[in-house]
């Protein structure tokens, strides 16, 4: 089995020195870094390399678990990725090998608890957005277009035939805002179905 070493620090003042020297005694034999880069980043020029020489049977090594990704939700999915791809991972301090039994079931206690977070967060998102709306408050991006605004292309539109695009270049808008709009005022008058 290849091992390939991944080893990274925050800041340009810290050394990788002692990530590095765990990593070859691991016997990686080649080990791709990044130096003042923070591990909340999806998108590290020396990960990114590591990943892309990875091939099914190899082994992603690394000092710390912190040192791939700093969310439980990132290291999951990406420990996930590479579970797919038929490469294993090892994270030297924590003693974490998906090529043993050990390792697999560790992995997926992180998992379930990764999972259990989402569903935290969607929760508390939808409540969140539940109380903004009986507070009476608007949620997604305000609108740029006053109210006076909203009626007058509603009835360019629907009232003098005007084009959504002519409509939408006067108020310097994208034509789908002027649909929306357009489609919310006919909404508002239309009967009430049977």
């Amino acid at each position: 089995m290849r091992k390939i070493g991944y080893a990274r620090v925050s800041t340009v003042e810290q050394n990788l020195q002692m990530q590095i020297r765990a990593l070859k005694a691991a016997e990686c034999v080649k080990i791709y870094h990044d130096k003042g880069i923070s591990g909340a980043l999806p998108e590290r020029a020396g990960l990114n390399a590591a990943l892309k020489v990875l091939q099914p049977g190899d082994m992603l090594v690394v000092w710390r678990l912190d040192r791939l990704g700093r969310s439980l939700l990132h290291l999951v999915d990406l420990i996930d990725s590479l579970s797919r791809q038929k490469i294993e991972f090892q994270s030297l301090t924590e003693s974490i090998d998906t090529s043993s039994a050990g390792g697999r079931l560790v992995f997926h206690i992180m998992a379930a608890l990764a999972e259990f977070e989402r569903h935290l967060i969607s929760e508390r998102t939808v409540a969140g957005m539940e109380a903004a709306r009986q507070k009476g408050n608007h949620l997604g991006r305000p609108s740029v277009l006053t109210d006076a605004q909203r009626l007058a292309a509603a009835r360019a539109v629907i009232n003098e035939g005007k084009r959504f695009a002519d409509v939408a270049s006067h108020y310097n808008v994208h034509h789908c805002t002027i649909r929306r709009i357009v489609a919310d005022a006919r909404a508002r008058v239309a009967p009430p179905p049977d």
